[in-house]
């Protein structure tokens, strides 16, 4: 039995499992800075700057991760192609366990002056850096370990690793403000959620020891079918057509994790007047049905295909979108059950990274996926924020609408891609 007929065995469950920890781990470290992003701007910029200006400068710190991500998962991915998957796999959670430590130990503005600001930023690039290569390297890792008819629900499984990474730290920052004083937070309790990273990174680590390079790249070194030159270059000369779609795709999915994670919950306390509590506890509950949400989209992908899934899931959330965000403001329960349908229904964004795999061939997966995720993601990633805030000056439903065009584009793309498959 090859392995694309073979049913999951325990070593395929193992090796999902051990990736999906390893990616909630290793986004707990990336995403944790959100959540302290309010105490980072008291504790490294100077006092006297203006409340704006500072805010400026920490979300162009957060922005610093996203800009620097193309760089270290091209980098990683040639490698990956290259010399293997298991290696860059690794080495990316190293990358990020190390800077996520560093980051809890440093120096405040008060201690070491423009310094504290600079050592962040470096340490924030390398987090950057690192995320740039984990999350393509978990999805071509996972795709080519298993069967061909379970792919759809490793991807969901992966995926809903990367969401509950986010849950986790949304819960850890929630504990540290419960558990310590406002003034605690900022004298030293602001460093345990990246203390605590890293020691989450070093055992994401040890975990990933146990892991096996992936079949297909173990064939293809065998048959001398590894890629010939630089694989980024082949893959812009060679798959031009593939790359657009994946790009559009990637578009799609980062518009509706930044829109319905990261950015709902200070909408709904700056437009809708919810309490922070009420925001947060509302978000976390959303992050729980959207982790359920992927590992459901992607079992249903492995039944009726990952175009229909993309295209049902896409109509899904602009409904469940446009009727959450057009009842805001309402009862703490309703906004939570609607927030958390909308959550479910996005869900369905973990069939991009299936679909992306299977747009390159293995000799430049690797390359070809993150050359496409990574740029569209910090372009996309990036101006998702900017467009919202400014759009909602005019449009209160303005994160509604937004997802509802991206939805649109999803839904034509499915349709595009499907038309190409079966012309194939």
């Amino acid at each position: 039995m090859n392995h694309a007929e073979r049913n999951l065995t325990r070593k395929d469950i193992n090796t999902l499992g051990l990736s999906a920890l390893g990616g909630a781990l290793e986004y707990y470290d990336f995403i944790i800075f959100v959540f302290l992003a309010a105490t980072i701007g008291q504790l490294f910029f100077p006092p006297d700057m203006p409340a704006w200006m500072t805010q400026l400068q920490v979300f162009g710190l957060f922005a610093a991760g996203y800009l620097v991500r193309p760089i270290g998962g091209l980098l990683m991915a040639h490698f990956g192609d290259v010399i293997g998957r298991k290696r860059m796999f690794t080495f990316s959670l190293f990358l990020m366990a190390v800077p996520t430590f560093i980051m809890g130990l440093l120096p405040t503005y008060a201690q070491i002056g423009i310094a504290a600001p600079l050592l962040l930023l470096l340490m924030r690039m390398l987090q950057g850096a690192a995320v740039g290569g984990e999350i393509p390297g978990a999805c071509v890792f996972v795709t080519e370990h298993v069967p061909k008819q379970h792919v759809g629900l490793a991807s969901g499984t992966l995926f809903s690793g990367f969401t509950t990474g986010i849950l986790l730290g949304s819960l850890v920052a929630m504990a540290v403000n419960a558990l310590f004083s406002a003034q605690a937070v900022l004298d030293y309790a602001w460093r345990i959620p990246f203390l605590l990273g890293g020691v989450f990174g070093v055992f994401a680590l040890y975990l990933r020891r146990w892991l096996e390079e992936t079949p297909v790249f173990l064939a293809m070194k065998e048959q001398k079918q590894l890629a010939a030159e630089l694989p980024l270059k082949m893959v812009l000369r060679d798959h031009k057509t593939q790359i657009w779609p994946a790009m559009l795709l990637t578009w799609f999915l980062s518009a509706g994790i930044v829109t319905v994670t990261l950015l709902t919950p200070n909408i709904m306390e700056t437009q809708h007047q919810y309490a922070r509590g009420e925001a947060l506890l509302a978000n976390s509950v959303a992050i729980v049905f959207l982790t359920l949400g992927c590992v459901f989209w992607g079992w249903l992908a492995d039944r009726i295909g990952a175009y229909r899934v993309l295209l049902l899931g896409a109509v899904a959330l602009a409904a469940g979108s446009y009727v959450f965000y057009h009842a805001l403001p309402a009862d703490v329960l309703r906004t939570t059950v609607l927030y958390s349908l909308t959550g479910f229904a996005l869900g369905s964004v973990a069939v991009v990274p299936m679909i992306l795999v299977g747009l390159f061939p293995p000799a430049v997966r690797y390359s070809g996926f993150s050359f496409s995720y990574n740029v569209a993601y910090s372009v996309f990633g990036g101006f998702t924020p900017i467009l919202i805030a400014l759009w909602l000056k005019a449009d209160i439903l303005a994160p509604a609408h937004y997802l509802a065009a991206v939805c649109a584009l999803a839904v034509v793309l499915a349709i595009y891609l499907s038309t190409k498959k079966e012309q194939a």
